[in-house]
């Protein structure tokens, strides 16, 4: 069972990697770009269609505004990234907006910051994924018709992958990252080509529908639907803040690869967005929100298509191989955004654990140096999304973008104090500058993210973005709660300052009995060896007969310990043995008692089913005792001399000429088989308890 599993897991995840390997792991900007802007980059494939469809609720005139919109989202887009990469300069050490507001406003800052970024990394799994399926679906009918089949495997797929490690990730996700920069940028630049210079007539495909309006919009209403519209277009900036979280992963030198990655991130969103949106406009594409309310007349058997997939079928013709390759670069590189949270949600959920707001588990890495346990929740959460939400783009929308901006806003917020804070030590002329240029970045950042908070806040909340606030607001206290636990345990584990510790008056050892045997035998000569004040055997009679055949064999082997029965009229096992110990401790509250229990060890798997685990019970009972120490005393099984746990890893790990893939022999302790409670009749604890012969 257990070389199974471990083959199972082998084949899927790669042999382990030693820790001096993590070195190995970093990234150069190369690699780096991809792996951590192909967030901020495929958000480009989705934001003009929810620029559009929005608008469309005003009717076909109302997209003359869209143009402006984008210019909007541009302008915060170009401000975010020159404030984050004041950030990454600031603090190098990866803990992005978490540590920034941690540091500069106080841990309950960064626990909001980092609650809101954990919310946001799950839905840009699920946004991501959801509309990869989307775009593919638009040239695959068999896609659109099992988009949440797809979408679930998909995101199974990037876990996968991460689960074998950093580098490996990023080196999958570099080509085609890459490739659809290339293929979207020949796209717009074909398009802008035959527009301009050729003189073509180019109409999308949607160019003749004639739409209605859902409501009739003027004035103030109008202002409304823009602010909406400018939301719905501002999830193009998710994804910049997780560059700021993985510095670490980073070549040296580290900030500033992480600054440069950062501008070519901003550099290469900004344009993809406005030739997107320029190219729309130019071939008259429409898009709205409901095609079965809002179109009026169209051709007959119209299906809407994505924003891309229509200008690739305008720019490169209806059927041509070009189309399908826009189609398919742009699921791909939407599948692959999400591995943006991939790398950014594991390394948070480390440092959010390493701060004790988390589990510990979330701080350790996997055999492949990857922190597992957070790319397994990351999944697990993102498919509850896709799955309860269908894989609708639009619905999953309204719940994005709530956390980043949250993020940024509290993280400019704390960079200016950060910035204040050293200008009043920095004496420098030149520093001061470089400090108060910063300073006056971060300063407006602080306030236009703030703004853009505001609008997504009033545009959004009845949408469904009260569910990102919920979820937030519950990971708060969540992290708060684990915290408040972790600080309890080690006020009551720490030792007093005076003194040294106590020492029990003595020690009352006492060996659980239900046969006399080797395993007893064993369990009773170590007992003695630890040389208790006082040590007796204990069993407890459930059946007469049992008990006098142990009386006989005690006697008969002359024992140098005596023999305590305990009766059991109801044939009940853990209570008499509980009473016994608890009354030991009555007489004498300053001793210890020590309960030392016989049990096999089992080599196969199938002979856990032929021994109960009633010594389980007694231990986890026996636990919650205070003053009694609970020792285990194994017997090994014949059927543990060939089991060998760990010799599939051992061979699956073996690495030539490069040493050993384990520590040197004795730095550690040997593989320990399962253990279970030896049955009456054949060795200790058993199914009639762990002491006595009864049958439980």
């Amino acid at each position: 069972m257990a070389s199974s599993t471990s083959l199972l897991k082998r084949l899927l995840l790669g042999r382990p990697f030693r820790s001096d390997r993590l070195q190995h792991t970093l990234l150069p900007k190369r690699i780096a770009l991809p792996v951590f802007a192909s967030d901020a980059l495929s958000s480009v494939a989705y934001a003009p269609d929810e620029i559009l469809l929005t608008l469309s609720i005003a009717g076909a005139s109302a997209y003359v505004f869209s143009p402006w919109i984008a210019l909007a989202v541009v302008v915060v887009m170009l401000t975010v990234v020159a404030s984050y990469r004041q950030n990454v300069h600031a603090y190098p050490s990866g803990g992005g907006d978490y540590e920034v507001a941690t540091v500069n406003l106080g841990p309950k800052f960064g626990v909001g910051v980092a609650s809101a970024l954990l919310v946001d990394y799950v839905l840009t799994v699920a946004v991501s994924v959801s509309s990869g399926v989307a775009n593919l679906g638009s040239v695959v009918p068999f896609v659109a018709t099992h988009k949440v089949m797809i979408a679930v495997a998909a995101v199974v797929l990037l876990s996968a992958v991460n689960l074998r490690g950093l580098r490996e990730s990023g080196t999958a996700f570099a080509i085609p990252t890459y490739g659809f920069v290339i293929v979207m940028g020949g796209m717009l630049l074909t398009g802008l080509v035959r527009v301009f210079v050729l003189g073509d007539e180019l109409r999308a495909p949607s160019a003749d529908l004639v739409i209605q309006a859902e409501h009739s919009v003027t004035g103030f209403a109008l202002i409304f639907l823009l602010l909406r519209t400018f939301s719905s277009g501002a999830a193009a900036l998710t994804g910049v803040e997780a560059i700021s979280n993985g510095v670490p992963a980073f070549k040296a030198p580290k900030s500033r690869n992480a600054a440069t990655t950062l501008l070519l991130l901003g550099t290469i969103s900004v344009s993809m967005l406005v030739g997107i949106i320029w190219l729309a406009r130019l071939t008259h594409l429409q898009f709205v929100e409901d095609p079965a309310l809002q179109i009026v007349s169209g051709p007959e058997g119209y299906v809407q298509k994505t924003v891309t997939t229509q200008l690739g079928e305008t720019v490169f013709g209806s059927g041509s191989v070009l189309l399908y390759v826009v189609a398919g670069v742009t699921a791909l590189i939407l599948f692959l955004a999400a591995n943006t949270a991939f790398n950014g949600f594991p390394v948070l959920g480390s440092i959010l654990a390493q701060d004790r707001y988390l589990p510990r588990q979330f701080h350790t890495r996997g055999d492949r140096l990857a922190f597992s346990n957070g790319i397994v929740f990351l999944a697990l959460f993102a498919i509850v999304l896709i799955v309860g939400f269908q894989a609708e783009v639009t619905r999953l929308i309204q719940l994005y973008i709530v956390g980043v901006f949250v993020s940024f806003t509290v993280s400019q917020a704390g960079m200016i104090r950060h910035w204040n804070r050293h200008l009043r030590t920095e004496r420098d002329p030149e520093a001061r500058r470089r400090m108060q240029r910063s300073r006056a970045i971060n300063t407006f950042g602080a306030g236009l993210t703030g703004t853009v908070l505001v609008i997504v806040l009033i545009t959004k909340f009845l949408l469904g973005a009260w569910i990102a606030i919920a979820a937030m607001a519950v990971i708060y206290l969540v992290m708060l709660g684990i915290r408040a636990h972790y600080d309890r345990v080690a006020r009551e584990l720490t030792p007093p300052d005076e003194g040294r510790a106590v020492l029990p008056a003595r020690n009352h050892a006492i060996v659980l009995v239900s046969k006399l045997h080797q395993p007893t035998l064993r369990a009773i000569a170590y007992a003695r060896a630890t040389r208790p004040d006082t040590l007796t055997a204990v069993t407890v009679n459930v059946d007469d007969k049992d008990t006098r055949d142990l009386q006989a064999d005690w006697e008969r082997r002359e024992m140098a310990i005596p023999l305590t029965v305990i009766d059991s009229p109801y044939r009940e096992i853990t209570r008499p043995i509980l009473d016994f110990v608890a009354s030991t401790r009555r007489k004498s509250p300053r001793d210890v008692v020590t309960v030392f229990i016989p049990e096999y060890v089992v080599g196969r798997w199938w002979e856990n089913l032929l021994h109960n685990q009633s010594a389980l019970r007694l231990k986890g009972r026996l636990l919650f005792e205070p003053g009694v120490m609970v020792v285990s005393v194994p017997w090994q099984l014949a059927s543990t001399a060939s089991k060998n746990l760990d010799r599939l890893d051992a061979t699956l790990s073996r690495t030539p000429a490069r040493g050993p893939r384990v520590a040197p022999r004795g730095t550690l302790p040997p593989v320990v088989p399962p253990v279970v409670s030896a049955p009456s009749g054949e060795g200790g604890p058993d199914a009639g308890g762990p002491v006595g012969t009864g049958r439980d």
